[in-house]
């Protein structure tokens, strides 16, 4: 699977803003019956990108990464086709498939880092490969915004799904011919007969059914009982994933991989990440609901978040040379922290250069300081033989807590709503979530880096070395699960 030493990024930012941007005039025309079921057109997607790339970086170890990147190049443009057409299918259907998209990206995460692992030794090409590749996800998300704003505003919003699905055909044929097949390719693989089939299928159902109670609470509220029966049965599910994984020969998320610095590290990104979905969508209802901004006028105050996603992306390599990745971790959370705080107390008729501006400048170094930060230190903390499955399990972290993230911050604004608050006091008190999630990140990021320090102090008086959560050698670096 993935690289550890790649500064991965969200995989879908391009499908991503092509929701966000446009999300009032698709409700609007799909008859959403609130902004809160709205908001699953970006959280049915992250909940599926999130939920099978573990899975989908297995299968790529199975029967190769090179012709997973292509099925899903290929899935991804199918039912990108298909939610352009689920104009004529409703709300629901639309939503659903969106969440069919999402598995598209799923697949090309874990094997393109794996296949660009493979295609560069460590060294300058890698390092200036993957923060291309970290730079493509903010340049990506406004790629995004931009043309489904363009379409939603002056044409029509489903051209921008059926464009997206032409150009997945056009990258997958591009990567059949641009991709060398790999030396690995031709020998025999383990494939499924090595993975536990049944244990993952009990991980999707639960996260799944989980996710879908969180979000789904927020439009018909937690008083209707399915949804809390639902959050119940997911939690079953997860319970038995986890007792299959402590007896199962070919684990797909082996025990040895969670331990107090993994779950530290995890939840703490858990919460960065939740948070900056929050502010991700919240940022953009306040623009188009509160002031009224068009969609391309809000791309164009987004602007910012490329150049300076791009600055963070080739600043991060320098960074992590010279600072130890416990150290960066709490820079990533004060970042999301500040980025939220800014834009959730920003006066609505306050100018745009005095916060939102500041909050888009910084808002793209949380997420391109937490992502390669995060990975060296799970690194670290797990393992040899299970460095991909670390890797794979980052990028499931980070997509499924956009999501659940989406689901909470849905609850908090329509009880709000509902409690007769006005939909800008609504908003905020979603926003105010995000502060407290990020809020408690930098936290828990702040004790690990104590506990971090005072390991490090006590293995230097007792070894005279230091190998707490330092990056592997070159050598472990392409190690894949």
């Amino acid at each position: 699977m993935a690289a550890l030493d790649a500064p991965n990024n969200p995989p879908h930012p391009a499908a991503l803003g092509q929701a966000i941007a446009p999300l009032l005039i698709i409700s609007h025309d799909l008859k959403a019956a609130s902004v809160a079921a709205s908001s699953w057109y970006v959280a049915a997607y992250s909940l599926t990108v999130g939920t099978f790339i573990l899975i989908a970086g297995r299968f790529g170890d199975a029967y190769g990464h090179r012709l997973m990147i292509l099925i899903g190049y290929v899935w991804f443009g199918l039912w990108s086709l298909a939610c352009g057409f689920g104009v004529y299918s409703g709300n629901v259907l639309f939503i659903i498939f969106r969440a069919f998209q999402g598995i598209g990206p799923a697949m090309l995460l874990p094997n393109s880092l794996a296949v660009l692992a493979h295609m560069f030794p460590p060294g300058l090409k890698r390092n200036i490969s993957f923060s291309l590749f970290a730079a493509a996800a903010p340049n990506g998300y406004l790629l995004g915004c931009l043309f489904s704003s363009i379409f939603a505003q002056l044409v029509w919003w489903p051209w921008a799904y059926w464009v997206l699905g032409a150009v997945c055909f056009a990258a997958a044929l591009l990567a059949l011919i641009v991709i060398p097949p790999q030396a690995s390719d031709m020998q025999p693989r383990p494939g499924l007969e090595q993975m536990d089939l049944f244990g993952a299928f009990c991980g999707v159902i639960g996260l799944i059914l989980v996710n879908f109670a969180w979000n789904q609470g927020a439009v018909v509220g937690w008083s209707t009982p399915y949804t809390y029966a639902l959050l119940i049965v997911g939690l079953a599910f997860l319970l038995l994933f986890a007792w299959l994984e402590t007896r199962s020969s070919h684990p797909v998320l082996p025990t040895q991989t969670l331990n107090l610095d993994t779950i530290f590290v995890l939840t703490c990104i858990s919460c960065g990440w939740a948070s900056f979905g929050i502010w991700l969508f919240y940022a953009w209802q306040v623009s188009e609901r509160i002031l009224g901004y068009t969609p391309l006028s809000v791309v164009a105050q987004f602007t910012p978040v490329g150049i300076s996603g791009i600055l963070a992306a080739f600043s991060v390599a320098y960074l992590i040379g010279r600072l130890k990745p416990y150290y960066i971790m709490p820079m990533s959370m004060l970042s999301f922290l500040l980025g939220s705080v800014l834009f959730a107390t920003a006066p609505v008729q306050q100018v745009y250069w005095a916060q939102a501006f500041v909050s888009i400048i910084i808002m793209p170094w949380g997420m391109d300081l937490s992502y390669p930060s995060g990975t060296i230190l799970l690194s670290a903390a797990t393992p040899h033989q299970n460095q991909g499955i670390a890797a794979s399990l980052m990028n499931t972290v980070v997509n499924y807590s956009i999501s659940i993230g989406l689901g909470i911050a849905g609850t908090v604004e329509s009880n709000l709503s509902s409690s007769g608050h006005s939909v800008l006091e609504s908003i905020r008190g979603a926003q105010y979530l995000g502060i407290g999630l990020a809020g408690m990140g930098l936290c828990i990021s702040i004790v690990y880096l104590v506990l971090s320090i005072s390991r490090s102090k006590a293995k230097a008086h007792g070894t005279g070395s230091d190998r707490d959560c330092t990056p592997k050698p070159s050598s472990s670096e392409m190690t894949e699960a």
